[in-house]
């Protein structure tokens, strides 16, 4: 199966030049902690909470700054044609729990952890991406 098919397609973005006061309050609305920065279409970024406080506030970022100041730009991402399996093995190993699916740079969706745990014929690439994630952070704490 494709990760298209588990994909959530209905993604909340923002654009480069949102404010990190925009951003945020995006988030809270959403109840979200990740966000896929967008321009054109073309996937720029993400952001998450965690990159808004160090990254934006702890770094006295005002909250006028654009998002781009403090959004992750090497993102991982898979192809929207990966297969499933393919996809746990990105996610494990670049100890991910979200990742974004394009086409060709356009963002296509993003697929969570848990998404890949949604149908029971996925609980085992769920688990072991989880355990591989899992297991980095004990390991650094």
């Amino acid at each position: 199966m494709k990760v298209s098919k588990l994909m959530t397609d209905d993604v909340i973005t923002a654009a480069p030049e949102s404010s990190l006061y925009d951003v945020a309050q995006l988030m809270k609305e959403n109840d979200i902690g990740f966000l896929p920065i967008v321009y054109e279409g073309r996937l720029e970024g993400v952001v998450t909470d965690r990159d808004l406080v160090l990254r934006g506030y702890a770094e006295k970022k005002p909250e006028s700054a654009p998002v781009k100041t403090v959004m992750t730009t090497d993102v991982i991402t898979v192809e929207k044609d990966t297969t499933v399996d393919e996809t746990a093995r990105v996610m494990a190993k670049n100890q991910v729990r979200r990742i974004c699916v394009t086409d060709h740079g356009k963002l296509m969706g993003v697929c969570a952890i848990g998404d890949l745990a949604v149908e029971n014929n996925f609980d085992n690439e769920a688990q072991f991406a989880l355990s591989k994630i899992s297991h980095r952070h004990r390991a650094q704490l």
